[in-house]
């Protein structure tokens, strides 16, 4: 059973940091593409960052470009997201997710595992 785990959320003040985790489980991902979603209240789902599985090629949506920074660790499996200078209008719940196999994508319905999702906080 493929499982992927986020961790790392919390709450922090406007212009700090916080570094998301993505545990994945039940297989590996080397040969897929991996990115990061979020979702506000009240808002759609929109990706943040993608990468793909050899972690050389990455992409940004315009309004994270410069602060964060995604990244991932093929022999732990794992997905990072680091993200820096922080403000109000990044809070939302941040998801992890995979592709079964495949190049790096960007729109939601092309990623086929999701974490549970981790809640960041943002406080002005």
């Amino acid at each position: 059973q493929v499982q992927l785990v986020e961790s790392g959320g919390g709450l922090v003040q406007a212009g700090g940091s916080l570094r998301l985790s993505c545990a994945a489980s039940g297989r590996t991902f080397t040969n897929s593409g991996m990115g990061w979603f979020r979702q506000a209240s009240g808002k759609e789902r929109e990706v943040v960052s993608a990468i793909n599985g050899s972690g050389g090629v990455t992409y940004y949506a315009d309004s994270v470009k410069g602060r964060f920074t995604i990244s991932r660790d093929n022999a732990k499996n794992t997905l990072y997201l680091q993200m820096n200078s922080l403000q109000p209008d990044d809070t939302a719940v941040y998801y992890c997710a995979a592709r079964r196999f495949g190049a790096m994508v960007f729109r939601r319905e092309q990623y086929d595992y999701w974490g549970q999702g981790t809640q960041v906080t943002v406080s002005s």
